[in-house]
């Protein structure tokens, strides 16, 4: 790495950030993919406004709400807001390592950020994360004014980021966690706690009132979601406790590049145990994210982790990273390291054209096939509902299977029609098993789409229409062999409720006021 790119990054660093987003928007509009499952779902969550969902906060429904309103219903418009938050993330993040290392740091953080392949995804699925990862380093960059340069208002600032951050995922909870522990352990700042921690804490507070509300009035169904993640409800053997391990820490090498991984996960450990010997700034970045990384990494042997878990925690382990580089520390792998995280990030834009090059697409080796063949779907189930009934105005789309199924073709369909979920377990376990089910179509129409036969379908589900018909097979066409089968219903008389399995036929089901 020459003097000469890290002092034209030092003197323009915004000419780069804004040469990363005119690669990520060419890559948005040129790429071709469908959305993902869980972004249609988050699209279907953004027609229905709310303070909370099942399993996360509103802020992506709201953002993908703002973009389809002025957009329109598109796989691009669900996925612009990825860009926006993107470039904001990328300036802080700059501006955070310039405010503790200086310009190099920051042109050496900029660097590391953009050699990470997670740095790409989250700069285009529009999922959770891109608003968390926004709102987070925001956060991050406040609180190093507040608690280092003594800016008042900074501690309000860096509250309401944390507020948006909250209003992102639950895992924001970790940053005014971990912020206590740094002024509890920090003798010079503990005094900080009496008044200035508090009003960061504000925003904090006033966010979470209307999560909690929701919640209250919905069974805490998003805490419980929460809290199956963690823990294990039967005895694991120790070999699956290896797997899970294994599969985290390759995910982590895949997200972030191996080589920037390796580095970052020794410049964590030297700084836990050096913990003591670290200045204030370096105990700051440690605990905002490091430490949180490593516990992690700890608790996939313990239980199953989520991938992406971990990554907000990697920013401050960056900054740190990048300032021990601008010590000169790690001159010769870092140069390694970058190098083979830029190649990774390269071949992540590629990707489509290498597929399609070496006629790889669609097979075992092709990543991206989990986002396609809904289109393809929408089509055939289109075709065969137009040809079904003269109009599919004020018709419904009810789905049988995984939520994907339902949020999928409704986004896919021409006419986006409202999407229902029948689950057949009697357990919520998605945001269609919160709403309400179609009791406004009573006396109307609906599809059904199932990989069941009729004979194998809820007979509570049947008989809750006057007709029910078969129309088509369709191929699925992500698992070759395997079928969807698609039913029309006829005139529906009363809704049945799969929550409540339990009841008699009379209580068990919703009826129109008429």
């Amino acid at each position: 790495m020459t003097e000469k790119v890290l002092r034209w990054i030092e003197t323009y660093p915004v000419a780069l950030i804004l040469t990363a987003l005119a690669v990520r928007a060419i890559f948005l509009l040129a790429n071709g993919l469908d959305l993902i499952g869980d972004e249609a779902y988050y699209w279907d969550w953004s027609r229905r406004p709310d303070w909370c969902y099942y399993s996360k906060p509103p802020m992506v429904a709201w953002l993908i709400g703002l973009s389809t309103w002025l957009l329109g219903d598109y796989t691009v418009a669900v996925r612009m807001p990825t860009l926006v938050l993107g470039t904001v993330f990328l300036w802080f993040f700059y501006a955070t390592a310039r405010a503790f290392y200086g310009g190099r740091g920051g042109a050496l953080a900029l660097l590391l950020i953009l050699a990470t392949p997670i740095n790409v995804l989250a700069n285009f699925l529009m999922t959770i994360d891109p608003p968390l990862y926004c709102f987070w380093i925001i956060a991050i960059y406040h609180l190093r004014r507040a608690l280092f340069d003594g800016q008042a208002r900074a501690w309000l600032w860096a509250g309401c980021a944390s507020a948006a951050a909250l209003l992102s995922k639950q895992a924001a909870l970790a940053l005014p966690a971990m912020l206590l522990i740094f002024l509890v352990t920090d003798s010079q700042r503990r005094h900080l706690l009496k008044r200035e921690f508090l009003l960061y804490l504000l925003p904090i507070l006033v966010a979470a009132v209307p999560i909690l509300w929701w919640n209250q009035q919905h069974d805490w169904v998003m805490f419980g979601h929460s809290r199956s993640h963690f823990g294990n409800h039967e005895p694991v053997p120790i070999g699956k406790h290896v797997q899970w391990a294994r599969d985290f820490l390759l995910y982590q090498i895949l997200l972030i590049s191996p080589g920037i991984f390796v580095l970052l996960l020794l410049s964590s450990l030297q700084a836990v145990f050096k913990f003591g010997e670290l200045g204030a700034e370096q105990r700051f970045l440690l605990l905002m994210g490091p430490a949180l990384l490593l516990g992690v990494l700890l608790l996939s042997f313990l239980q199953k982790a989520q991938g992406n878990w971990p990554m907000p925690f990697y920013f401050t382990g960056l900054i740190l990273l990048a300032g021990e580089r601008a010590a000169g520390y790690w001159r010769r792998s870092f140069k390694y390291a970058l190098a083979f995280g830029y190649l990774m990030v390269i071949t992540t834009y590629a990707l489509p054209i290498l597929l399609q090059a070496f006629n790889l697409q669609n097979t075992a080796l092709d990543p991206t096939k989990r986002f396609k063949s809904w289109r393809e779907l929408a089509i055939d189930v289109h075709f065969e509902r137009l040809i079904s009934v003269p109009s599919v105005e004020d018709t419904f789309l009810l789905a049988l299977g995984h939520r994907y199924l339902a949020s999928e073709l409704a986004f896919y369909l021409p006419d986006h029609p409202r999407t229902y979920r029948f689950e057949t377990s009697g357990e919520v376990s998605s945001q269609y098993e919160v709403w309400p089910g179609p009791v406004e179509y009573i006396g109307k129409n609906g599809f059904v789409i199932a990989e069941q036969t009729r004979d194998s379908l809820p007979p509570v589900l049947t008989t809750a229409f006057e007709r029910f018909r078969f129309l088509a097979e369709i191929a699925n066409p992500d698992r070759p062999g395997a079928k969807y089968y698609l039913y029309l219903g006829e005139n529906l008389k009363f809704w049945p409720d799969p929550v409540s399995p339990g009841l008699t036929h009379k209580d068990a089901h919703v009826t129109s006021d008429n």
